[in-house]
């Protein structure tokens, strides 16, 4: 059995799976308290918080469980990607991570109407020179953050390693070197996921040092040992193998699909993505690649649409019932909702809605509508359908952007809280793309990819294919 450990914004979670049957022995969440906001548009992390959190996480999962812990075999962590952790020749941390969230490179350089990520975009040689780096830089990125940190001379002290929060938990539980596997590498902005290595020169013409960026790792092969005195405080045994980190996009998509090769993914939580294993690398505008595991690449269609969308029209809702009716409120307000909805008959008698609440990957400053409003359709049933099927016409539109590439997949995995708590979705997502959408049977799909990894980096499976084959099941099939 493998512990899988997710580091996620809000919460941590962790499930132990049984790799005999593919059963999940235990599963358990802990908020994630360590998140700071010092000033608008700043997103901080206190890592050495995060340590703590992060040793309670794990010591709870091993309690639940009630398990041997002489039959765990290893821990795989995954987790939070393009941010940036700062830590020491010891793997200290000298201040505090900034992460995904991180506006700050938005900001206008002093005395210029250009921002900071204008100017690293222009410095590197235009948008051109990111093409092999799979997506273009943005705020919140590693080295779109470490760009702006050098040029407002507030990088730390040399020696120093920025590293991937993910990363930064492996050496505390390790003592081992960060090293960053290239699923989290690919998520800097500045790292060659075809020549699978940093772009040295890019990071030259940015004036940044080699010597802060972590080496190139393997995902699930050992990192490290588990620390003897971490290990007493969590119930493990000291020596543990501890695999290095990979990326929670992919780690979602190795806990969810069975058949990687052929299958397409809709994962839906707070955001969306529509994801797709490729043996190649391809440069679509508008999408994403990343690295994969085993030297494969992850098309995707990465939308800021999803459950925050969802949760603006509650927020409406719920607005203009305190303005109207003195404060009255409904507790299953998300259930009413999509009951409302799922009265509203398929195309919403005309009312569309463009979910961008807060922009696209491609552009920013985008921002959602709803058309075709009369008077037959302006109900609040209405609003929650059209912007469910909003949703699915977004992921739609970036599966044909991907079928030049990969052509007809099968079959369809949903996965995320948005397709488990949200049946009404997940028929609408079904009925758009003309396919049966396959539910997984576990959650927590990140944590169980993670246990996955660190299952084949320690032979358990000749491969992650061969893995995922043997121990994922759909539970539930819509449409």
């Amino acid at each position: 059995m493998y512990i899988g450990l997710d580091i996620g914004t809000t919460t941590l979670s962790a499930v132990v799976l049984d790799t005999d049957s593919g059963a999940l022995l235990a599963q358990h969440t802990t908020p994630n308290r360590a998140g700071m906001f010092p000033a608008p548009g700043r997103a901080e992390l206190d890592v050495e918080q995060l340590q703590r959190i992060t040793i309670d996480c794990l010591a709870d999962i091993v309690a639940d469980a009630a398990i041997d812990p002489d039959k765990v075999r290893g821990i795989g962590v995954t987790g939070q990607q393009h941010g940036v952790a700062f830590l020491d020749a010891n793997g200290v941390p000298v201040r505090p991570a900034i992460t995904w969230q991180d506006l700050r490179a938005q900001e206008k350089i002093p005395g210029s109407s250009e921002s900071y990520l204008q100017r690293l975009i222009a410095q590197a040689g235009g948008v051109e020179a990111f093409r092999r780096m799979g997506c273009v830089p943005a705020a919140g990125f590693l080295g779109t953050t470490l760009f702006w940190l050098h040029e407002n001379n507030q990088l730390p002290s040399l020696p120093f390693t920025a590293c991937f929060v993910p990363d930064a938990v492996v050496t505390f539980l390790t003592g081992a070197p960060p090293a960053s596997d290239p699923t989290l590498a690919g998520s800097a902005g500045v790292f060659d996921i075809v020549a699978n290595d940093w772009d040295w020169a890019l990071l030259g013409r940015l004036g940044l040092p080699a010597s802060i960026f972590p080496p190139v790792g393997v995902a699930g092969e050992t990192a490290g040992s588990l620390r003897s005195d971490i290990a007493e405080k969590i119930g493990l045994p000291a020596g543990l193998p501890v695999g290095v980190a990979l990326g929670d996009n992919q780690a979602s998509f190795i806990g969810s699909v069975a058949e990687p090769a052929t299958s397409l993914l809709l994962n839906v939580g707070t955001g969306g993505q529509i994801s797709a294993r490729t043996d190649e690398f391809h440069f679509i505008p508008g999408l994403e690649n990343r690295p994969f595991p085993g030297g494969h690449y992850l098309l995707i269609g990465g939308g800021l649409f999803g459950g925050r969308s969802y949760a603006y029209l509650l927020n409406f809702f719920q607005q203009v019932g305190k303005t109207l009716f003195a404060g009255a409120t409904a507790d299953d307000l998300y259930e009413r909702m999509t009951e409302l909805a799922a009265s509203i008959p398929s195309g919403s008698d005309g009312l569309a809605c463009a979910p961008f609440f807060t922009g696209s990957r491609v552009d920013p400053t985008l921002r959602a509508s709803f058309t075709g409003l009369s008077p037959d359709n302006f109900t609040p049933g209405h609003f929650a359908r059209a912007l469910l099927e909003g949703m699915a016409e977004g992921f739609y539109r970036f599966g044909e952007q991907m079928a030049p590439v990969i052509g007809a997949r099968s079959p369809l995995v949903g996965a995320g809280n948005g397709v488990r708590r949200n049946r009404l979705l997940a028929g609408i997502l079904a009925g758009r793309f003309g396919a049966p959408l396959h539910i997984p049977a576990l959650a927590e799909e990140a944590a169980v990819g993670a246990a996955i990894v660190a299952a084949v980096g320690q032979g358990e499976f000749a491969s992650l294919d061969e893995a995922t084959a043997r121990l994922l099941r759909y539970a539930e099939v819509v449409g």
